[in-house]
This record gives structure tokens, C-alpha cells and sequence, in this order.
């Protein structure tokens, strides 16, 4: 019992001991933790606390002086609102260019002249389409190249560097058209020089006007020199010598000849200057086209009769009325008859046909004349034009009438058309629309 009691009382001491020494460990643990605790408060916590403080004092002082400020306040919003102001113009502007530039753009891509812009180096920085077609160029060659091929003497440096340089236009031929260069230089933001802009123009069709124009001018003074020259030599032959009456008679018939040719001269010269001004209104009505060229052609029997011809007016019974300028039609049809009387031989024949196809009226007028030489029958319309001048002038012809009748159909919507063989004769055909009745169609509802 005292052995069992002896275990007894060493497990008590035991358990004692263990007990004393994990109350030991617990109170070390608690100690240790606080100590840690102190130091994590003070040396991390404590710093981070006193920050936020800060900035929220830091926060809420600048709030409350931003808030009490109102100077300032207003400052910032001028500021701000300067910022927008200056933000929406700027894009105002960039759309602004960016318009301007898509305008330009479009405006060089349907231009009907070409454009060239060469930097300072004679490279390609812009050509349009129309430069392309004039030249037949590609953004690849250079200014020399490009004009070197058409022999141009131009130089680069002298367009940009020489402002009173005056041959800064040319003219160049291209296949059939006439082109005209006009070379101008360009500067930068900075003005100083940055290329060359090429201008190019087709002006072949004023270069043709501007010939026609003079070889008119001169065409009307030879025509005026010659009936002039003839009057102040009979003239004078009258005023210096003493000549019998025969031969008098025959002087003063001459010039009134003459006379009365410059009198025709100036009377179609007036009517063609008319026409191309536009002072001649074309008064359109309906008409019986039959009546008038009989009317027409029977006004002209003694004509044929001192030439020993005959002739013959045939008109279709289902011609209907044509809507044009009366006068004027009545005009071009005593032209074309007149001429074919005027240019057929004595014993000659002229046959005239009026009648009607498709919508149009025609009349065709054929004689067994002298006839047109083939490369003659595309330059008989125009001005002073003359097969054979010498024969034309003899006959009292102005060379205008021809020219004439082409302007008065033209304005009625009419065509002509001349087929000629030398010695057998010529068939002139005239086409004027036709009035065509309205159809009025009635729609009747059925209810």
C-alpha cells in the first residue's frame, strides 16, 4: 500500500510539475505576443494611421479652401472653360481642312485641265487625271522627263528662283491637239521656295477659232479689195478720159455689177453676224413645205429659160405640215435652187422632190450640173469656201450662202446633206421635222 501509495504520490508530482511548466509556457506566449503587439502598434500600424490623418486632414483642407476660395474657383472654371473652347475650335478647324481638302481634291480630280505639282527636286508630289490624259504621264518621272519629250526648253531652277522670268508659258503640239503649258512656283509656310506648279491647257479648238477668225478677216477683205478695185478703175477710167457712150454704158454697167455684188457681200456678212450673235430670232410655225417650194421654184422658170433648162417640181399628197422658221427654209431652199440653176450647163435638167419619212419632211433637189469634187463636199458650209473661186466670183457668188443656209437649219432642228460626182451633177437633200398632232387618249372608268 505504502509502494502503491509511494507510485501515487510520484504520478501527483508529476502532474504537478507538467501543470506548473505549461502555465510557465502559456504566461512566456502572452508576454512574448503583447511585446509583439506594442511593437506591430507602434512601428506599423501607428504610421499608417497617422498617414490616412493626414491626408484626410490634407483632403479636407484643400476642400474647405478650395470651397472658400471663389476667386480661385472662378480662375480654375475660366481655365477649364478656355481649355473647351480652344478644344472645339481646334476641331472645328481640322474638319474645316479636312473639307477644304476633300473639296480640292474633287475639284482637281474633275477638272478638265491638268494639273502638275513638282517639289523643289522636279519630283511628283500631285497630278490629276486630266495631266495624265493631256501628257500620258505617271507619278514616276521627273520634270525633265516628262517635258525633255516634248522638246520644251524649260528649266526648273529659273521658274522657281527667277520671279521676272517671262517665259513661263508654251505652247506644245501632242498627237493632233495644241497644248498650252503655263509654269508658275510655289512656296512654303516659311516663303521660301518649295516647287513649281504646271497649269496644262487644250486649246486646240481657240487655236482653230483663232485661224478661222483670221482667214476670215482676210477672206472679207479680198472680197471687198476686188469689187473696190474694180469700181475706182472704171471710175477713174470715166473721170480721166473721154470715152464714147458705148463704152461708158459699159464702165457703168460694171460698176453696178460690182456694187451690187459688195451690196451682197455686206447684206450676208450682216445676216451671218446676226446668226452668230443671236440677234435673229427663229420664229417657229407650221407650214405647208409642198406649197412653199413650188411657190419657190416656179419663181425661178425664168431663170432656167435663159439657160435653156428644164425642170421639174414633183410634191407627195400625204406631206404633213413642218414646224419651222418659214423665212428662213423659204431662204435655204432659194439657195440649194438657185445654185443648181447657177452651176448646171445650158440644157441641163433640175428635179425637185418634196415628201415625207419617219417624222421628218424632206426635199431633194437634183441637177445635172457641173458638179463637187469629193475632198470638196466637208469644206462647202464654210465661210467664203469657193469650189472654184474664180468661176464662183464671175458668176456673182459671195461664198457665203452655203455657210448661210447650214445656220439657218441648224436652228430649226434641220440636216442637210450634198452627194456630188464631177460631171454627172449634185443631189441635195434638206430634212425639217414635222408638227406631230398630240394624241390625247381619254381613260374612261367603268363602275
Amino acid at each position: 500500500m505504502i509502494q502503491l501509495f509511494g507510485i501515487n504520490v510520484e504520478i501527483s508530482n508529476l502532474i504537478y510539475k507538467t501543470k506548473a511548466i505549461t502555465g510557465i509556457a502559456l504566461a512566456s506566449f502572452v508576454f512574448l505576443m503583447t511585446i509583439v503587439g506594442v511593437f506591430v502598434s507602434k512601428v506599423i500600424i501607428a504610421p499608417i494611421s497617422n498617414l490616412v490623418k493626414s491626408a484626410e486632414q490634407a483632403t479636407k483642407s484643400e476642400r474647405i479652401k478650395y470651397l472658400g476660395d471663389g476667386k480661385k474657383k472662378n480662375e480654375i472654371n475660366d481655365l477649364v472653360s478656355a481649355f473647351d473652347n480652344m478644344n472645339n475650335e481646334l476641331k472645328e478647324n481640322l474638319n474645316e481642312a479636312t473639307r477644304q481638302k476633300k473639296q480640292m481634291e474633287t475639284i482637281l480630280l474633275h477638272m478638265t485641265d491638268g494639273i502638275i505639282a513638282f517639289n523643289i527636286e522636279g519630283k511628283i508630289i500631285h497630278i490629276n487625271p486630266a495631266a495624265k490624259t493631256f501628257l500620258g504621264v505617271d507619278n514616276e518621272k521627273t520634270f525633265n522627263e516628262i517635258f525633255d519629250q516634248y522638246n520644251v526648253d524649260i528649266n526648273l531652277e529659273k521658274i522657281i528662283y527667277l520671279e521676272n522670268w517671262t517665259s513661263s508659258e508654251q505652247k506644245i503640239n501632242v498627237e493632233d491637239r495644241t497644248i498650252n503649258l503655263f509654269f508658275a512656283p510655289f512656296k512654303n509656310e516659311n516663303d521660301r521656295p518649295a516647287g513649281v506648279i504646271v497649269v496644262i491647257q487644250d486649246i486646240t479648238e481657240h487655236v482653230k477659232l483663232d485661224t478661222m477668225r483670221k482667214r476670215f478677216v482676210a477672206d472679207v477683205s479680198h472680197e471687198l479689195k476686188t469689187p473696190i478695185t474694180s469700181i475706182m478703175g472704171y471710175a477713174d477710167t470715166l473721170l480721166e478720159n473721154e470715152v464714147d457712150e458705148e463704152i461708158s454704158r459699159k464702165f457703168l454697167e460694171r460698176i453696178s455689177t460690182e456694187a451690187q455684188r459688195m451690196s451682197r457681200l455686206v447684206s450676208d456678212l450682216l445676216t451671218l453676224s446676226r446668226y452668230d450673235t443671236s440677234k435673229i430670232k427663229t420664229e417657229k410655225t407650221e407650214f405647208d413645205l409642198g406649197e412653199l417650194v413650188k411657190y419657190t421654184f416656179d419663181g425661178l422658170d425664168l431663170e432656167m429659160k435663159k439657160k435653156s433648162q428644164t425642170g421639174e417640181c414633183f410634191v407627195t399628197s400625204d406631206v404633213p405640215l413642218v414646224f419651222a422658221d418659214k423665212n428662213g427654209i423659204e431662204r435655204v431652199v432659194l439657195n440649194i435652187l438657185t445654185n443648181a440653176i447657177k452651176y448646171t450647163p445650158e440644157n441641163g435638167n433640175i428635179k425637185v422632190y418634196v415628201g415625207f419619212v419617219y417624222n421628218d419632211a424632206y426635199i431633194k433637189i437634183i441637177d445635172t450640173g457641173i458638179g463637187i469634187p469629193k475632198d470638196d463636199l466637208d469644206k462647202i458650209f464654210e465661210r467664203f469656201y469657193r469650189v472654184d473661186k474664180a468661176r464662183t466670183r464671175e458668176m456673182g457668188g459671195t461664198g457665203l450662202g452655203l455657210s448661210i443656209a447650214k445656220e439657218i437649219l441648224d436652228r430649226n432642228d434641220a440636216m442637210i446633206d450634198i452627194k456630188s460626182e464631177v460631171g454627172k451633177g449634185t443631189e441635195v437633200v434638206i430634212r425639217i421635222p414635222t408638227k406631230q398632232p398630240k394624241n390625247i387618249k381619254e381613260k374612261k372608268t367603268e363602275e
